[in-house]
């Protein structure tokens, strides 16, 4: 359940908003915080949510939304109800279907979520949401073309979710044509520039065209917005490494193992460090 709910908070922006890498760069998706409502999840929102309902027991909008909050909030069961109710007052309330695609996915319903995302879409073919959310769930089956097929669909429709240039990156990435991720870990950057996953993904596609030097400058933007990244300690520790900073390389791979203890990446740049150093250190005499 922990872990669910982590999931659910970490994607609470759909729900938000519609109520009102490959290994090197990490595959999970972002938000940008800077567009969540910090109150919206809190007890005393979600009791006027309550209120508004008792008042108006076939306001789907005021389900929604309360869903949207229980989401957020971590409880996916009451955020499920709610979702439920709202489409059964109003089979034609697109967001409410996308909403519980979230909620779906996060719990492991994928097909459901798909039903849902679809149906949305039937509904409203411009919902970019609904294209971004079928992307992420065919590039994590590693249906690499159906997702992007999706996420092209909504960065056609003109979105300004970070998401869709950040997961399109990725894609990018590991198909290796890391010159059209950069310019849409770029975009996602300018979408969301607090957000620290398109910099070290950036970085990623960066140090594969060997430009080591902006690499390294971008997994340092990645830290300063989440130093718990043993990921981005790793790839600060590779591109250190690369440049010849072997005091850094060697702190940001311990760091990164202090953080992920069997990261093999990790294990392997400090055993790299280490082999090296036996190969230049003079044997002492006698």
């Amino acid at each position: 359940m922990a872990s669910l709910i982590k999931q659910i908070k970490k994607i609470g922006l759909v729900w938000l908003c519609a109520a009102a890498l490959s290994a090197c760069a990490g595959a999970n998706s972002f938000v940008d915080l800077e567009a969540v409502d910090p109150t919206a999840a809190s007890k005393g929102n979600i009791a006027s949510l309550t209120k508004v309902i008792k008042e108006n027991p076939q306001d789907a909008a005021a389900y929604n939304t309360r869903g949207s909050a229980y989401g957020t909030a971590g409880q996916p069961r009451l955020a499920l109800a709610d979702f439920n109710k709202a489409i059964a007052i109003d089979s034609n309330f697109y967001q409410a279907y996308g909403n519980r695609a979230v909620i779906q996915k996060a719990s492991g319903n994928t097909e459901e979520a798909i039903a849902d995302y679809s149906k949305a879409l039937q509904i409203n073919s411009q919902y970019d949401a609904a294209y971004i959310g079928l992307g992420n769930i065919y590039r994590e089956k590693g249906n690499s073309p159906k997702a992007l097929e999706n996420y092209n669909k909504a960065i056609t429709l003109g979105t300004t979710d970070p998401r869709a240039f950040h997961n399109r990156g990725l894609l990018y990435q590991i198909n290796n044509r890391n010159s059209e991720a950069i310019e849409d870990f770029t975009t996602a950057i300018s979408l969301a520039p607090r957000e620290a996953a398109p910099w070290n993904g950036r970085g990623a596609s960066y140090l594969a065209i060997g430009n080591t030097k902006s690499a390294l400058v971008d997994f340092n933007e990645s830290l300063r917005r989440d130093s718990q990244s043993f990921r981005a300690w790793t790839n600060n520790g590779f591109a250190n490494e690369k440049v010849g900073n072997i005091k850094k390389a060697n702190r940001a791979y311990r760091n990164a193992l202090k953080l992920q203890p069997n990261h093999a990446p990790a294990l392997q740049g400090l055993a790299r460090l280490e082999a090296n150093k036996s190969k230049t250190t003079k044997p002492s005499p006698d």
